[in-house]
């Protein structure tokens, strides 16, 4: 008698439990030439360059066209021919793309194939400020990068700036 309460209890409680964590999922299908976003956080993937704001950078990349289903939570998507990370995700990584595409899909620079460092030229300086930096101030640079827009501008520390790019001027 005991033991059949005891499973019955504890079939209760895994059934609480299972309602519980299902609350918090969504079904998403995509179906293959979908278009969807795809999350991605380089401040925690060792694969992609760190910048000193990764947390504040864009979540979502894309959009990228879904090629194929693979099982029942992952898809492989048609990334870039130098992208350099693996082209399957779970389902929980993309979202639905909706309205019209971009005529250009932005592609960051550290999902490129060649190394950002590389890539990543200033072409002006759009502005300077001073922050508090563990308790001193320090001077940054707002960066326009040679192929990105305005919008796009990064504020850069000046001395880290100064000594990778000496001999640049506005």
């Amino acid at each position: 008698m005991m033991i059949s309460d005891l499973k019955q209890n504890l079939m209760r409680a895994q059934t609480r439990m299972k309602q519980i964590a299902d609350g918090h999922r969504s079904e998403r299908e995509f179906a293959v030439r979908d278009w969807v976003w795809l999350k991605l956080q380089p401040y925690r993937q060792s694969s992609v360059q760190q910048k000193t704001n990764q947390k504040l950078s864009h979540k979502y990349f894309g959009p990228f066209q879904v090629k194929a289903r693979i099982g029942a939570v992952a898809y492989k998507l048609a990334l870039p021919n130098d992208a350099q990370i693996h082209d399957t995700f779970h389902v929980s990584q993309l979202k639905k793309f909706v309205g019209t595409l971009p005529v250009a899909i932005h592609i960051p620079v550290w999902l490129q194939g060649r190394s950002s460092e590389e890539q990543l030229k200033p072409r002006a300086i759009l502005g300077r400020r001073t922050v508090r930096h563990q308790n001193a101030a320090q001077i940054q640079y707002l960066v326009q990068w040679e192929g990105f827009d305005e919008y796009e501008a990064t504020w850069e520390p000046a001395l880290v700036f100064e000594d990778k790019y000496p001999g640049f001027s506005c």
